[in-house]
């Protein structure tokens, strides 16, 4: 793997613009600066450089394909193409920054890895990384998502992970983030909170997004080699936002790719707490560590949020998107629980791939795009696969696809 390791933003303070940052306490900011210090300086080492290329290439099992959905593309009179990120082990693009996360803590002398995770796809990855180098872990969880993403509970017990509900609030994303982060001052010394998307103080906007910039690497030179010119479009969902700034910083100098992330809009845009779409409705605040666009209450408290998408239900977005949005490089927009049941079902049904929700929240705007006369191709960021949401969906949506 080529060292990808380069970017001009974030500044030395982890700043892009005027976004990012870290807002916490003195005594981690100490902890954050050594992090920061042993990031900075392992990137640049070729051995680890060589060790999470061989994990990537032999154990995850990238390079992840690129796939023509034509009968998806004949449906809606779009050419969609798919990143197949559900391909990797463990199912989604979160292994990608797990494995250098957990690789950077053994190096600096950690013993236990701690995390937050919403789907449940960063707590198995996260996991799985764990039980590869040999660390402790432990994944916090909301109460609600435990529930509604069982299956990917189990397989962090299986992987010898402690998953730690949390019980307080709507017990979903944000409040296991809340969890985390008390868990992780309890000791910080000894434990390395990998952060699950590009959020959270310096250095983790841009050390999770350095880490899933491969997918957007990987996916440029892919595409030419298939259809000898770049996508037109470039779409991937938005929560934190790691896939997306994992395929989107590839294409962030090629002025002939329009780029989109793809927001929550849940079961009302227009009703506080029915959605979690930060960059549609939000402004800009400080959270977990860090200043960024997020939903807020007059007091400047984070909103509660809702999707039917887990690991999307976040009431901030990751630093950088903040500033792409704000000079214009990216296009945020959003989608509805129903399309992007519909998309999940499309995907299903027309290509034989079951989409993560998350992801059919890509797939859905894609299908929008195509229906909307857009004839330019379109590049969608599947980050993941959806053996974690299918109880969940045939529960609560069976029966309007004739599943009883």
């Amino acid at each position: 793997m080529k060292n990808t390791f380069t970017s001009a933003l974030p500044d030395a303070q982890g700043y892009f613009g005027e976004y990012g940052g870290s807002f916490i306490p003195e005594p981690l900011q100490v902890i954050m600066d050594d992090i920061t210090a042993s990031y900075l300086e392992i990137r640049q080492e070729p051995g680890f450089i060589e060790e999470l290329g061989r994990l990537y290439k032999h154990y995850v099992g990238r390079p992840s394909p690129i796939f023509h959905a034509e009968s998806l593309s004949a449906s809606c009179g779009a050419d969609i193409y798919l990143k197949r990120e559900d391909l990797n082990h463990t199912g989604a693009h979160k292994i990608n920054h797990c494995l250098g996360e957990a690789l950077l803590a053994k190096k600096m002398g950690k013993k236990k890895l701690i995390a937050e995770t919403g789907a449940g796809q960063h707590g198995v990855a996260l996991a799985t990384a764990a039980a590869l180098v040999g660390l402790e872990c432990d994944i916090y969880m909301g109460e609600v998502d435990m529930k509604k993403e069982h299956p990917n509970v189990v397989r962090m017990h299986i992987l010898g992970a402690r998953v730690i509900p949390a019980t307080h609030g709507r017990k979903t994303l944000k409040e296991a983030v809340d969890a985390a982060f008390e868990g992780y001052m309890n000791d910080p010394v000894n434990q390395f909170y990998a952060i699950g998307s590009v959020v959270g103080p310096h250095p983790f906007p841009m050390m999770v997004r350095d880490f899933q910039s491969i997918v957007g690497n990987e996916a440029r030179e892919q595409f030419q080699e298939m259809t000898g010119a770049l996508p037109d479009n470039v779409v991937a969902c938005v929560g934190g936002g790691s896939n997306a700034l994992g395929i989107f910083t590839a294409f962030l100098d090629d002025s002939s790719v329009q780029l989109h992330g793809v927001e929550p809009a849940g079961r009302s845009l227009e009703v506080d707490g029915e959605h979690a779409a930060t960059m549609t409705k939000g402004k800009p605040g400080v959270m977990h560590g860090f200043k960024s666009y997020m939903l807020q209450d007059e007091q400047g408290e984070p909103m509660e949020v809702y999707s039917v998408a887990s690991g999307l239900d976040y009431p901030s977005v990751g630093p950088q998107h903040s500033y792409l949005k704000d000079i214009g490089r990216v296009n945020y927009s959003s989608v509805d629980d129903r399309e992007a049941i519909d998309a999940f079902f499309s995907l299903s049904r027309q290509e034989g791939i079951i989409p993560a929700v998350e992801s059919a929240h890509a797939v859905a705007y894609a299908m929008k795009m195509g229906l909307g006369g857009e004839k330019g191709s379109i590049l969608v960021n599947l980050s993941g696969r959806g053996d974690k949401d299918i109880d969940f969906v045939v529960e609560h949506y069976g029966r309007e696809y004739g599943i009883t």
